[in-house]
């Protein structure tokens, strides 16, 4: 699983924008507007305010790649490119991670977390054995080898737990690394709708499909979040506290 998926997360495109993109007017997407049409993304708000839903975005234009980016969208300076819902671009997938491999990578983070405390289980008799009185049954070299791979291996356990709650946090909020730094001054994000909606924008409504990289047929078309273009917001707060 942890090959899987970080296979996934580095052969996967993040998302990036189609040439000559650009946001269409309320007039143009009328009812068929997924963020008018479908009730996912205010089933849990104030019945008076369910058929209502901020459509009007702010328009973004990237002066880089000379084109207008849709919301939520952010420029990478090593891909060159605008990436959908970039969160960040990460050295060791050699990508970037966005709205198409998200999903891949907390997955990615989650299996090598277990990965590497089963191993740590596994080494710790032989680590125990360092503070045994008793005869060792391992060579020194062995012995010594092992020490210095169970603390590296509880390091990397720790390091990779706390980079996991993060994005656990994050996702519960809906927002993105990119996202919680330039927002980090405003209390109220205009994309939050709960934590239930917000895991669900990542991993999908099929819970089958939860714990591997991919999606089901049924998410992909009824969820537009998932092709990082449209997303549901909160009726309740002003567009204009979108950045």
């Amino acid at each position: 699983m942890v090959m899987w998926c970080y296979s996934s997360v580095v052969v996967t495109d993040p998302g990036g924008v189609p040439p000559n993109w650009r946001p269409f007017t309320d007039e143009e997407k009328g009812d068929a507007d997924p963020l008018v049409g479908s009730g996912y993304g205010s089933a849990q708000l104030d019945p008076k305010q369910s058929a209502m839903v901020a459509v009007s975005q702010e328009i973004r234009f990237c002066h880089k790649c000379k084109q207008f980016k849709p919301p939520r969208a952010h420029h990478c300076s090593v891909c060159r490119r605008c990436i959908l819902k970039m969160d960040h671009h990460c050295v060791w997938v050699v990508n970037c991670v966005g709205a198409l491999n998200y999903k891949y990578f907390l997955l990615f983070l989650f299996y090598t977390f277990l990965e590497t405390t089963l191993v740590s289980l596994l080494l710790l008799r032989v680590f125990m054995e360092f503070f045994n009185e008793g005869e060792i049954d391992e060579t020194p070299g062995s012995l010594a080898a092992t020490f210095i791979t169970f603390v590296l291996n509880i390091a990397f356990t720790l390091s990779i737990l706390g980079f996991l709650i993060m994005h656990i946090t994050l996702v519960g909020a809906n927002t993105s690394t990119i996202e919680a730094y330039e927002k980090k001054t405003s209390p109220k994000w205009r994309y939050d709708l709960g934590w239930k909606k917000n895991f669900e924008q990542v991993f999908g409504l099929d819970k089958k499909y939860w714990f591997i990289p991919a999606y089901s047929e049924d998410d992909l078309r009824r969820l537009p979040a998932l092709h990082g273009f449209e997303y549901p917001t909160r009726p309740d707060l002003e567009p204009l506290q979108q950045h």
